[in-house]
Formats: structure tokens, C-alpha cells, sequence
């Protein structure tokens, strides 16, 4: 009886994760926790903090086209977003011979940009391998006129620089084959036997991948499905025999993988002890696109590593090679540019943890013992960095890769740091300040400094203190197809019980507006709101934007609520709440200050 009734129950489960699977969007099928137990080999991944991501398969060779028609977003999904029939998509591998693929130029682009990692795509969700697989003939060496393997030679020349090497495989997703999760428009996902997919297919791969290629640093699994919790733990305890040195992403499922993966293009809000990563695109799309020329500038990179640097993770870049097997231009050029960036600043990066520096309006900070790195993303109108609550002895200041001392000067727990004057067009400068004792850990309820020495001094709504029904979340949206975004906002303020407080530390007095961003639907426009800051009660009306919805933009405004007159420096709070009651006031981004001038 026992044992019917566990076949029975595990019926149940698998019966559940089919409908799960079935209902679940791409954002949905993320998993971004990790077990409780740190890998042995988890080191060098804390340490690197920069990695290269490389989407490249059959998808790339058709460029973001089918039939005449151009779509946009996520090139890798393009059998997805066309519904093509398997055996139209299958015949495109017949001249696939990527013939400008050369593994040298780009493991040496990855050296020259100062990437720590390399994870490429094996395999994503279209089916097609990007390896000699003996598990099926869909793949690079047995369907195409290239007859080579890439992923071989690439292997080779990362290991040779030192560049740890790992493979992206899509478990569950597969579109080619009747078992595999998620090609609906060929198959009918309710009769699929995903156990199967893993058996015949998933499962044999990965121990192909693990076994002829090397040591691999990673394995990056992707949208998991189709296991209970059991059955996956099971799936990685038999893989980590063949590499026990390998680390799992997350996106193995059931927070049984050794590091956290946040969404596509997300950086958590605050500081997030442990390993983690995330996980962005250089363009709009990961798989290549020829009309997406939306490149992250040299300086959007460098900015992007400081801030994910800043909360303690690591940045994965991705770039997608086109179906000759050429990386894109800018890609090659910006990513160069940044190289030469980490060259002179790296020690910042590279071995850092979270910075210990509250948010300030010139940037932000990472730590290593004795030493905190200050990157200043917006530089101060008179060249003068304020950093309050510095209470270790400051020992001296430098700036990476320029003078060997800068001036400074301390008044009580305030640091304050002359820039060089040179320094003013650099992609990003970091100020090393040597200190000696211990600085208190992060406090992320510490008031966030303003100064009239900034255009408009940001306050993220991550540092509001909620009340009454008022929540503060992360909502993920998309550009075009695929391309997420996700914003922190306030959210559920309905009646004026409902609030959030922000505690301002206004370093230089004078005349300030105050301006909310925000995003308002149709439903909650013209609600009238209040912001009290001062004594003062300052009355507004809201403005329509666009609704929340997931597959389309959330459009913010900025929108000025007051202007006041701080007379002394000194810390302000500042509080908004709805002026009645109803539906929800507005999804609130930040609040800016601005001083007048």
C-alpha cells in the first residue's frame, strides 16, 4: 500500500509541475535562490566578479528574420515568437557553417576586456547543440556543413588565459524534441513525458558536456520544469560526481543551485550577502539581432560592474555572435574600452565586497579590508566628495591608477576628498580611502545624503520607510520581447493611513524642488496626494502614465510636488501619502532634489 501511494503522490507532482510548466511565462520560470550550503570551489566565483555570457546558435544565423518579417527582443526566442514548425527550422541547418568563428580572437577579447569567466550556450530552448553530441544529430557537427566543434577549441583558449569556462544548458526547455518543455505549436505540452526528455536527451548531454570538454567552472542551467524538488536533487547529485568542482546556477531549480541568478537585467535593490550574479545584455537582445544597435556604452558598462560590484555580486555581460561566428563590432570595441578601464581601476572590482558607504548622490563603494573603493559615477560640481559617517581614522586617500596622494580633510565623522581636477571625463574614478579600525557594516537605514553640488540628487524608493499598507517591491516588465526590465517601487499607498517616510541628509541648505517619479495608470490618475517635508503640507493631483503589464513599458514621470528653503544643513524627513482614500496613488520610482539655481 505504501508504495502505491507514493507512485500515486509522485503522479500527483508530476502531474502539478506539468501545469505549472504549461501556465508559467519566461520570467516566471527564473529561480534565483541557492542552497544553504556553500560549494567548496565557490571562491574563484566571489573573487571574478566579471564574466562574459555568449548566446550563439542556429537562431543566430537567422539574424532576428523570418519570412520578411524583422522581430525584435530576444533573437533566441525567434522559433518561439514565429511559431516555426520544427521542420522548417530544422532545414536552416543545412548552411550553418559559421566559418568566422575564431575561438583565439575571442577568448583574447575576453582577456582584453578583463572578464574572470566565459559561459556559452550549448544548447538553448530551439534544440539545436552547439557541440558534437553523440545524443542527436540536430547539432553543429552532424547537421551543418561546419562539421566542427567550437565549443572544443573555445574550451582550449579560455583555459590557456586563465578564464574559467563554462556551459549555459537549457534543461527543460527544448522545442525540437515532442518531450521537451514548451513548443506548443508542434505538440501537445499536456501528453508530454518530460521524465523522458531528461532520460533520453537532458541528462545524457550534460554528462556529454561534463565529460569530453574538460574541468568546467560552471554549469548554467536555465527555466527549470518537469522535476519535483527530489527528482532535481537527484539530477545534480548525479552530475556532480562527473564534476564535483563545477558550480550550478540557480536556474537548476528548487533553490538547489550554488549561487543566486537574479532575473535578466535585475541588480537587487541592497547589498546581498553570499555568491550571487547578474545576468545582463550587451544590446536588447542575447541571441544575435542585426537591426538591435542599442549598445551599453563603455561608460554604461563600467557603471553597470561598479553597481552590481557595490551589493556584493558579479556582473555577466553577454554578447551575441552573429551565424558566421563574428562578435559584433561594439561589442568587441566597448568591451575593450572597459578592459583598459579595469586595468587602471580593477583593484576596485575584482576580490571586492559590498560597499560600506550609505547611497550618496557621487556614486558608490566596495570594500576590501582596511580599504574602501569610492566610485564616482557623478562628479561634484566643485570637485569636493562628502562622505558622512566615516568613523575609522582615514589613513590617506589615492586615486587608482593617478597621483599618489589626494588632499582630504576630516571634521568629525565627515570625510571630505579634493579631486583632481583631470579626472573629470573618465569613464569612472575611484577614490581608494586607507582607514584604519573597523567601519560599521552597511546601514541601509541611514539618511541619504543631498547636496547642491549635483543636477538632481536621487532618492530610490528602497530607502523609504513604509507604513500602513504600503509595500516596497521589485516589478519586472518588458521593452520588446524578452528584454526585461524590473524597478523598485512604492506601492499599495490606497488611504491616508498608508505612507512612506525618507529621511533626507541635506548637506548644503538653500532652495530645493522636490519631484516624485512615478508610474500611474488610468484608475489612479488625478488621486490627489500630500508631501509633508518641514512642517509644510504640500498638496498635488497625480498624472496618468501607462498601466502596469508585463509585456509592455512602464512609463515614469517626474513630476514636481514643492519647492522648499532648506535654511540649515541637517537631516529632513520627508513623507508622502494619499490625500483620501480609493485605489492606490501611484507606483513611486524615486524622489529627486533638485537644487535651484
Amino acid at each position: 500500500m505504501r508504495s502505491l501511494s507514493n507512485k500515486l503522490l509522485l503522479a500527483f507532482f508530476l502531474s502539478v509541475s506539468v501545469l505549472q510548466a504549461n501556465s508559467q511565462t519566461m520570467d516566471e520560470m527564473w529561480d534565483s535562490r541557492s542552497s544553504d550550503q556553500e560549494h567548496p570551489n565557490i571562491g574563484w566565483f566571489k573573487d571574478a566578479k566579471f564574466g562574459m555570457f555568449i548566446h550563439w546558435g542556429l537562431y543566430s544565423k537567422l539574424a532576428g528574420e523570418w519570412k520578411g518579417k524583422r522581430y525584435y527582443g530576444s533573437g533566441e526566442w525567434i522559433m518561439n515568437q514565429a511559431r516555426i514548425p520544427i521542420a522548417a527550422y530544422s532545414k536552416e541547418a543545412a548552411t550553418f557553417n559559421p566559418t568566422n568563428f575564431d575561438a583565439e580572437k575571442w577568448a583574447q577579447l575576453a582577456e582584453d576586456a578583463g572578464i574572470k569567466y566565459m559561459v556559452i550556450t550549448a544548447k538553448h530552448h530551439e534544440g539545436f547543440s552547439m557541440f558534437d553530441s553523440k545524443v542527436t544529430d540536430f547539432d553543429i557537427v552532424d547537421a551543418t556543413p561546419y562539421k566542427k566543434d567550437p565549443m572544443k577549441a573555445l574550451a582550449q583558449s579560455t583555459r590557456k588565459r586563465g578564464i574559467q569556462f563554462g556551459f549555459y544548458y537549457s534543461q527543460f526547455q527544448d522545442w525540437y524534441e515532442p518531450n521537451g518543455g514548451k513548443n506548443t505549436w508542434d505538440f501537445d505540452e499536456s501528453k508530454k513525458d518530460y521524465q523522458q526528455y531528461y532520460n533520453n536527451k537532458a541528462i545524457p548531454q550534460l554528462k556529454e558536456l561534463m565529460t569530453n570538454y574538460g574541468p568546467l567552472g560552471i554549469v548554467w542551467f536555465d527555466t527549470p520544469g518537469g522535476l519535483t524538488k527530489e527528482q532535481t536533487n537527484d539530477f545534480i547529485k548525479g552530475l556532480r560526481k562527473l564534476q564535483p568542482n563545477s558550480l550550478f546556477s540557480s536556474r537548476v531549480g528548487h533553490g538547489l543551485g550554488d549561487y543566486r541568478d537574479y532575473g535578466d537585467s535585475e541588480i537587487p535593490a541592497t547589498p546581498i550577502k553570499g555568491a550571487w550574479e547578474s545576468i545582463y545584455t550587451h544590446n536588447d537582445s542575447w541571441g544575435y539581432i542585426k537591426h538591435d544597435m542599442n549598445f551599453k556604452t563603455p561608460r554604461e558598462i563600467v557603471h553597470l560592474l561598479a553597481q552590481v560590484a557595490s551589493k556584493g555580486g558579479n556582473l555577466m555581460l553577454n554578447v551575441g555572435p552573429d551565424g558566421t561566428g563574428k562578435i559584433p563590432e561594439y561589442s568587441e570595441k566597448f568591451l575593450r574600452e572597459t578592459g583598459k578601464w579595469l586595468a587602471r581601476n580593477g583593484e576596485s572590482i575584482y576580490g571586492s565586497t559590498y560597499g560600506l558607504v550609505p547611497a550618496q548622490p557621487w556614486g558608490v563603494s566596495t570594500s576590501k579590508p582596511g580599504k574602501q573603493y569610492l566610485h564616482v559615477l557623478n562628479r561634484p560640481l566643485d570637485g569636493k566628495l562628502v562622505i558622512p559617517g566615516f568613523k575609522a581614522n582615514v589613513k590617506s586617500v589615492s586615486i587608482l591608477g593617478g597621483p599618489a596622494a589626494v588632499l582630504f580633510k576630516k571634521r568629525g565623522d565627515v570625510l571630505e576628498i579634493s579631486l583632481p581636477a583631470g579626472d573629470a571625463a573618465n569613464l569612472g574614478t575611484v577614490c581608494v580611502v586607507n582607514y584604519a579600525g573597523k567601519l560599521a557594516d552597511l546601514d541601509l537605514n541611514a539618511p541619504v545624503s543631498i547636496s547642491s553640488q549635483f543636477e538632481s540628487n536621487y532618492v530610490e524608493a528602497i530607502f523609504g520607510k513604509p507604513q500602513g499598507k504600503t509595500t516596497v517591491r521589485s516589478l519586472t516588465y518588458s521593452h520588446y520581447y524578452g528584454d526585461w526590465k524590473h524597478t523598485t517601487c512604492v506601492t499599495g499607498m490606497q488611504d491616508s493611513s498608508d505612507a512612506i517616510t525618507f529621511q533626507l541628509n541635506v548637506l548644503n541648505p538653500g532652495d530645493y524642488q522636490i519631484i516624485a517619479e512615478y508610474s500611474c495608470p488610468e484608475e489612479s490618475a488625478k488621486l490627489e496626494g500630500s508631501l509633508h517635508v518641514q512642517d509644510q503640507q504640500y498638496l498635488f493631483r497625480t498624472l496618468r502614465t501607462s498601466e502596469f503589464v508585463k509585456s509592455a513599458p512602464l512609463m515614469f514621470i517626474k513630476h514636481t510636488l514643492a519647492t522648499t528653503t532648506f535654511s540649515t544643513p541637517g537631516v529632513y524627513p520627508v513623507v508622502l501619502r494619499p490625500a483620501g482614500s480609493g485605489k492606490e496613488l501611484f507606483k513611486l520610482k524615486s524622489l529627486i532634489l533638485k537644487p535651484v539655481r
